[in-house]
């Protein structure tokens, strides 16, 4: 891999290289690389949602619906939906199942 900016030289050899079937990676790429490999991983699921998220995926886990959720809440259904794909995209998941999921391999399916 080479940036767009690479030298003439550095690209002749970049194409000797893989014609001879050796693989090729920019410094700059290989230091970032090494930079994000060495970085420690990031921060608990549980972290990175705010503690209202928290409160719906817990809820989530319950089963609770939405309208349930909301009245639970005392907040607008919409606030809930909007909260669930929150949660959702944070967690990196796609549906309720697999939400419900990570709560409890967080513990917040054992909330009050």
């Amino acid at each position: 891999y080479l940036l767009k900016n690479v030298a003439p030289a550095e690209l002749a050899r970049a194409i000797r290289a893989a014609h001879a079937g050796e693989a090729l990676l920019d410094p700059l790429i290989a230091a970032r690389l090494v930079e994000a490999i060495a970085q420690p991983a990031g921060e608990p699921a549980a972290e990175r949602l705010t503690a209202r998220e928290q409160q719906v995926l817990a809820l989530i886990a319950r089963g609770y619906s939405n309208k349930r959720i909301a009245l639970e809440l005392g907040i607008a259904e919409k606030t809930v939906k909007t909260h669930v794909g929150h949660v959702l995209a944070k967690l990196g998941v796609a549906d309720r199942t697999q939400a419900a999921l990570h709560a409890v391999r967080m513990g917040l399916d054992r909330g009050s």
